[in-house]
This record gives C-alpha cells, sequence and structure tokens, in this order.
C-alpha cells in the first residue's frame, strides 16, 4: 500500500468520503439500483446493487461502524456514479458485468475467466463442417460444449471425424477439392468434396454426430452394431469393418470421461474450497450427460469475505458472457441464492436452478470435485512460496530494494529481418501473468536491426505507460525488466527509457554463454561488469526459465504472423477470383508474382479466365489504362 494511500486512509480522508456519500445518499430513489466508488482519478473502486439504493449506500456513510476494509475503501472516494433499474435482478446482472469491464479492486475479481472451446457444426450447407469455435456465437449452426481446454476439444474432435467422418475444412478449401484429401486415406473424413458420400448419406452422419453430442450415446452406439451385424450377415467385411472402426472411436471419447453420472444431463459442477485466505473454485462440465473437462479458478477477493459470497460473485461473473445451464450444483449455497438463480434464468432464458446436492450420485460427484478444489489450491500454495523465494533471490541478486512483484521480460524473433515482432511477457509471485503478454509487431525501418528493434519495443510499452499510468499506481509498471541480449541490447533499452524521462527502473540484460551453452549464461547492469552464477544456483534456473518463456511466446508470434503472411495472396484482394480461379492462375503460371506480371493475352489463355476476369485481374495489378 502506498504512502499516499496511507495518508487517504487518516481521519481527513474518511471525513471527506463520509461526507461525499451523505450527499449522495439525499439524492437517491428507494429503487433497484446499482453504484459506482470512483476515487480522485476517476477509476471504480466499487460496484454494488441494491434491492433500495438510498437504504444500501447510506450504509457508507457512517464509516465508523464498517470493518477496516470498507473504512479504506470510503476514505478513497472522491465521486459516486449511480445507475437505476427496474428490478434487482437486473441490478445484479449489470453488476456483474460492470465488475468484470471495471476490474474495481475491493470487488471479487475474476481476472482468468477466458472464453471457452466449443464444438461447432456450421448450417447453411449440404455438408456441415465440424470444427472448433471459441468466442461469441456468430456462424449460423449448432454448437456443443463447453469443453474446459483446447486440448479436451481438439481431442474429441479427432475422434468425432473418426466416429461420424465429417468434414473438417474450411469452406473455401471445400470447393476447390477435385481428389480426397489424406483425411479421407486415413478414414477420418467421408470426402462429399469429390462426391464419395451424396447429402444424404452425409446427412444421416451428421444426426448421428448429434444424436450423440446431445448425450443419446448408447442408441447411437446400438444403431452402429445392429448396422455392422447386418453388413457382416451379407457377407461385406469391408463395410463391417468401418462401422467396427467407428464404434471404437465412439467408445474412446465415452473413456475419456473421467466420471460420469447417468441422470445428469447438462449441469455445471462448482466446488470452492478456502485455505490460507485463498479461495480456489473448480467447475466442472457436463453436457448430454458427458463429461467435458473442468477448470480451477482462484479468485481475488478480500481475505475476510465470507465464502457464501465469493461464490455468489464468482458465479455472477462467470456466466456473465457464457449461457448458463439449467442446473448448477454447488458445494455451499452461494449468498442471495434465489435472486442469482432468478438472474442467472433471466439470462439464459429458461429455469436455471442452484442446488447443493446432499445424497447420492451427485452428491459423490460434489466431494470429488472439492478433493480437486482441496489439491489444485494445495499446489498453488506451493507453487506462490517457491516463486516467493526466487523473487527474493533475485532481489538479492540485482541489488532491488524488495523483491520484485512483476517481472517483465522482452524479446525479438524475425527471420533475415522478416515478419519481425517483439514479445513482452510478465511473471509475478504467482508465476507468469500471461494475461498481461503483449505483442509487438515491428516497424519496417527497424527490421533486421536486433538493437532499433529492441529500442522500439521499450519506447512504445513505456510511452503508453506514461500515458496510461503516469503516478505508477496502477500495478502496469515493471519492478525489474530483463533482456534477451548482451550489451547492444542493453544500451538499446536504456536509450529507449532515456528518451522518455524514466529513470530508477531496474534493468538486466540476459546473454547466452560461450557457445550458446546454458548455465554460463552472463548478464549485464548498466555502468557494471557482467556477472554470472553458480551453475547450480536456483536464481540462475529460474531466469533461464523466464528468458526461455519469452522466447517461446516470441517465436510462436513470429511463426503465427509468418504464417498469416504465406497463407494470404495478392490473388485474394481482387473481387471475383475464388478458390477454383485461383488455384487455375496459379497452376498456369507458377506464382502470384508472376501472375501480376503477365500480360491481358496471357491471362486469358487460362483455363476458366475469362477476357473480362482477365482484365479485372491486369487492371489490379497495372492500374486502369
Amino acid at each position: 500500500m502506498t504512502a499516499d494511500e496511507d495518508l487517504e486512509q487518516g481521519s481527513s480522508g474518511l471525513a471527506r468520503g463520509a461526507a461525499v456519500i451523505r450527499a449522495v445518499v439525499r439524492t437517491l430513489p428507494g429503487s433497484p439500483g446499482v453504484y459506482r466508488m470512483l476515487d480522485a482519478k476517476g477509476d471504480a473502486l466499487y460496484v454494488g446493487k441494491a434491492r433500495s439504493l438510498k437504504n444500501r449506500v447510506a450504509t457508507y456513510a457512517t464509516p465508523g461502524t464498517l470493518p477496516m476494509r470498507l473504512q479504506r475503501m470510503v476514505a478513497l472516494t472522491h465521486s459516486m456514479e449511480v445507475i437505476v433499474t427496474p428490478t434487482e435482478v437486473e441490478a445484479l446482472l449489470l453488476e456483474c458485468n460492470l465488475i468484470k469491464r471495471l476490474m474495481p479492486r475491493y470487488n471479487v475479481l475474476l481476472r482468468d475467466d477466458k472464453s471457452f472451446p466449443y464444438i461447432h457444426l456450421t448450417g447453411d450447407t449440404d455438408f456441415p463442417q465440424l470444427t472448433k469455435h471459441r468466442g461469441a456465437r456468430g456462424p449460423s449452426g449448432d454448437y456443443f460444449g463447453p469443453f474446459a481446454s483446447a486440448g479436451a476439444v481438439n481431442r474429441t474432435l479427432v475422434a468425432l471425424q473418426r466416429a461420424f467422418l465429417l468434414r473438417s475444412c474450411d469452406d473455401s478449401i471445400f470447393r476447390g477439392r477435385t481428389r480426397p484429401c489424406l483425411l479421407y486415406q486415413i478414414k477420418r473424413c467421408s470426402a462429399p468434396c469429390v462426391g464419395r458420400i451424396d447429402a444424404e448419406g452425409y446427412k444421416k452422419l451428421l444426426s448421428e454426430a448429434k444424436s450423440f453430442l446431445r448425450g443419446r450415446s448408447q442408441e447411437v452406439q446400438q444403431q452402429l452394431a445392429r448396422r455392422m451385424q447386418d453388413y457382416s450377415d451379407a457377407r461385406e467385411f469391408e463395410q463391417a469393418g468401418v462401422i467396427r472402426d467407428r464404434i471404437r472411436a465412439l467408445t474412446l471419447v465415452q473413456g475419456q470421461q473421467d466420471f460420469v453420472v447417468t441422470d445428469l444431463d447438462d449441469a455445471d459442477l462448482v466446488a470452492l474450497h478456502q485455505e490460507s485466505d485463498l479461495t480456489c473454485i473448480q467447475v466442472f462440465f457436463f453436457r448430454g450427460g458427458q463429461n467435458w473437462g473442468n477448470r480451477a479458478y482462484f479468485p481475488s477477493h478480500d481475505r475476510n469475505l465470507p465464502a457464501d459470497e465469493v461464490l455468489a460473485s464468482f458465479l455472477g461473473q462467470f456466466y456473465d458472457n457464457k449461457p448458463p445451464p439449467p442446473l448448477i450444483l454447488v458445494s455451499a449455497a452461494p449468498a442471495e441464492s434465489a435472486l442469482l438463480a432468478e438472474a442467472l434464468s433471466r439470462k439464459a432464458g429458461g429455469r436455471v436452478e442452484i442446488k447443493v446436492p446432499q445424497r447420492g450420485p451427485k452428491y459423490a460427484l460434489m466431494v470429488e470435485a472439492l478433493r480437486n478444489a482441496r489439491e489444485a489450491l494445495a499446489r498453488r500454495l506451493a507453487l506462490s512460496s517457491a516463486q516467493e523465494a526466487l523473487l527474493r533471490g533475485l532481489a538479492e541478486a540485482f541489488g532491488l530494494d524488495a523483491p520484485p512483484r512483476r517481472v517483465e521480460v522482452y524479446d525479438n524473433s524475425h527471420i533475415q529481418g522478416t515478419n519481425a515482432v517483439g514479445a513482452m511477457i510478465v511473471a509475478g509471485p504467482e508465476g507468469f501473468i500471461k494475461s498481461a503478454y503483449r505483442k509487438f509487431n515491428i516497424r519496417e525501418e527497424a527490421h533486421g536491426d536486433d538493437y532499433a528493434m529492441m529500442h522500439e519495443v521499450l519506447h512504445r510499452r513505456f510511452a503508453r505507460a506514461l500515458k496510461e499510468d503516469p503516478t505508477r499506481e496502477r500495478g502496469t509498471w515493471p519492478d525489474l525488466l530483463l533482456i534477451d541480449g548482451g550489451e547492444g541490447q542493453l544500451a538499446s533499452a536504456m536509450s529507449a527509457l532515456t528518451e522518455l524521462g524514466i529513470a530508477g527502473l531496474p534493468v538486466v540484460a540476459i546473454a547466452k554463454g560461450p557457445d550458446r551453452d546454458a548455465g554460463r549464461e552472463r548478464f549485464f547492469l548498466p555502468h557494471e561488469p557482467p556477472r554470472g552464477f553458480s551453475s547450480k544456483d536456483p536464481v540462475l534456473y529460474f531466469l533461464q526459465r523466464l528468458r526461455d518463456e519469452a522466447h517461446r511466446f516470441a517465436i510462436g508470434t513470429h511463426r503465427a504472423r509468418r504464417a498469416r503472411a504465406l497463407s494470404t495472396s495478392p490473388l485474394d484482394e481482387i473481387a471475383g477470383i475464388g478458390a477454383r480461379r485461383k488455384r487455375a492462375l496459379l497452376l498456369h503460371f507458377g506464382s502470384a508474382r508472376d501472375v501480376a506480371r503477365a500480360g491481358l493475352q496471357d491471362l486469358e489463355r487460362v483455363e476458366g479466365i475469362s477476357k473480362t476476369v482477365a482484365k479485372k485481374i491486369h487492371d489490379h495489378f497495372h492500374g486502369s489504362p
């Protein structure tokens, strides 16, 4: 906590905050709504909802009766904003949305709520595509999930391709095929692109896949078993073998289920465990009677906040950007459970129940979920303890005033100056903070110059930091900068900081050892001779891990950019040039560059390219006459 905050929490700050609140209370109605407490910069300190705004906000006007956490909040309050809603349910939904968007420091915060992957069967076509989807449900079709991780959905997709032979290629590739691809050869697609199956046969496969994903797996397997027996009786053993392989693939999908309850259709299982002032919440996803995996969450909250309030706030934020299932099983009742269920029901467009299982198979599932939550929190605590020790070692090694709470590591990646990118990764007491990672597309004038690229990345990063957080109070400034490189990269980094007028920020460059030998790295600090560490020093291993993570992220970013560059073509910019014409042009000329150089008569000779289309292509590259 900063000295300014300590000052604000004195009697004068508390009195001023209470006066601000009393002035607001006089104008408040007794109707439901949402209130926001704002600090001197206008940032949200707290977002709350109320059945009666006047009565709820008035409780903050006498801070002497409040716990210390809320007294600190009142002392920092400089203004308030209020939104009146028709009902308390709408106030609750709005509160959850604002908390996720504004991230107020005195609320329970769900910081790592990423979108979940779904299986998507596209619509509006005779041959729908089986694919993975993440994000808002924009494209038409059927969605199945959520899955707890990309790995879980990828494994299921592969098994479903083997079981139902649905295509996974995108529409442009599908329309341009002239012969079956490798997936057909390895029996993971029925090749509708070249007519190996008609629309009616594909529709039957699609119907079976939907039935399986909706929980009717036994019914689908029984139908396939009967068909396999019919083929066998008719001595059509090749067809019987295909059906046998499909049944095995379905069995593989079901074998991935860790535990299943037969009478549990669409439900989420939410288990909360607290220890050492930390909370772990495990969420298990069940859809169509199948377990699609689980994920652990560690919400940030005040240590004195009751568990039922933590759970209620978590559920509201968790389902803010995703549809809740009809049943949510919880390890203990959340605060205002009935109101929360009503709000989620309105969001889902149907009834949502929140229940605490007391006995039977559902209770056994909850016991297992609680065990998972307990073990995940234990791992988190062990990691945090080890990480704290490493950060203390880092502070001692580089003469820092205190263990760093935020370490930023920078690296660049390119191939002979092309597709150059910069990468920033962030680590803290709880490990890598992947939500804070950043990518930088290097401008062309710096391509090929490692020093110029590092200068550009650091200059852009901290020019923005000076604009968005000039007083360094929002936790976005690093306590230590690690640069992948030697003296040259260090000089470039220091030059960028000096140009921006930034002083006192610790910077260390990590140079690879002789022959790039791990364990013999040299570390460069401004105005100091280079130093090294003992090959068995845990701080050295920690620094190597930080450097390797930055390198991994930079390489991945560079490869993704290079892949995008390779997959695009100047021909894609020409209206009316689809997959078939593009293929014909490339086969005829060999490359997009040769197409651009071709004359009008040469273009007209290409099969499928009319004179009108040839003129359009020629004008695109050479300009209209």
